[in-house]
């Protein structure tokens, strides 16, 4: 007979497809495979829907199996990500079994951990977490994933490892350098493309398999995320906070590189450019 924890994932697992609007079965299987009380402490656990404040705490597992937010560290605001944008994210980014997949803000490890199913045993995950003390968590909850390195570190401040996949869960006014330089050919990064304290997007972005200035990127789902520490940039942040009012951000196609490109420029930055053309 499955537990009450299996049972609930199952469940769970498939609202939040049905939430992200993704067929996925590999990744609801992933989401159905990981307990997700392994990764949020001990109760009471303090969780939210997004549009009301933290609850008081929850004793009953159930709390944890629904479209919320729980809190890592309630007096900073951070919590371990809402199920359903996670799904359409992963879903974007596609990981698949046997890559090399760097996340970018990996909290308690999560979403390390389902990052660890989509890979299999094959694959590997770099999780990335600036705090220390949280990273000491993930290290502790990713013990049991043999292909998860957890790394107490900037993503943004060292070269990181050559990769398939880069995933960031912190925002960025900018797409940094050590994530695009990370990619293999082929390889996507998916970042949320937001100035601090602000709303943004998030962006997908190919590395093509030749080299070419010209990079296949979208924009899609609008976000609000913690700033990345040493991935924003205030004057870059304004630009794009503009940009974001004009509109026409559905219309981006493409990163491009180098001088500043003729045609529809979206969001002009330092050697590099958002254009729908």
């Amino acid at each position: 007979m499955p537990d009450r924890s299996q049972t609930l994932r199952k469940a769970y697992a498939a609202r939040t497809m049905l939430l992200a609007g993704v067929e996925d079965r590999r990744l609801e299987a992933a989401f159905a495979a990981v307990p997700r009380e392994d990764f949020s402490g001990p109760p009471p656990w303090r969780v939210s829907g997004g549009l009301f404040g933290l609850s008081e705490g929850e004793r009953d597992i159930a709390s944890l199996y629904d479209d919320v937010l729980v809190a890592i560290d309630a007096r900073r605001g951070i919590n371990n990500g809402q199920p359903s944008l996670h799904a359409l994210c992963l879903s974007a980014l596609a990981p698949k079994a046997g890559e090399t997949v760097v996340q970018i803000g990996a909290g308690a490890g999560y979403y390390s951990a389902i990052l660890a199913h989509l890979v299999g045993p094959s694959g590997k995950v770099f999780a990335y977490e600036i705090e220390a003390g949280i990273a000491a968590r993930a290290r502790k909850n990713l013990a049991g994933f043999s292909q998860v390195e957890a790394r107490a570190a900037s993503g943004v401040a060292e070269a990181l490892p050559k990769a398939d996949a880069v995933y960031v869960n912190a925002a960025a006014s900018h797409p940094a350098r050590p994530w695009l330089d990370a990619l293999n050919p082929g390889g996507r990064l998916l970042f949320p493309l937001q100035a601090a304290h602000s709303s943004g997007a998030m962006l997908l972005v190919t590395r093509p398999g030749e080299e070419s200035a010209a990079w296949p990127a979208k924009l899609f789902s609008s976000v609000v995320f913690i700033a990345c520490e040493g991935a924003q940039d205030a004057e870059t942040g304004r630009r794009l906070d503009a940009a974001f009012r004009r509109g026409g951000a559905e219309r981006v196609r493409w990163l491009r590189f180098g001088p500043e490109p003729a045609g529809d420029v979206w969001l002009q930055g330092d050697g590099w450019a958002l254009t729908s053309a």
